[in-house]
């Protein structure tokens, strides 16, 4: 009996985009470049609202 296998999608990407790792020194830094605001004020925004990318950008004044 053959197994049907599932195709390999960019489901996981999608969801990896939509949070900000505020551990993750690269994620900071393209955050701060993007709002133009210190890779501090991203790290604390990330602590206040969580790593949702839109709520960190919202709070960032973005």
């Amino acid at each position: 009996m053959a197994v049907a296998r599932k195709s390999k999608t960019a489901r996981g990407r999608k969801q990896d985009r939509a949070r900000v790792t505020g551990g993750q020194d690269y994620e900071v830094q393209y955050e701060a470049k993007k709002t133009e605001k210190s890779a501090p004020a991203v790290k604390k925004a990330v602590k206040k609202v969580g790593n949702s990318r839109k709520r960190v950008e919202k709070r960032l004044g973005r």
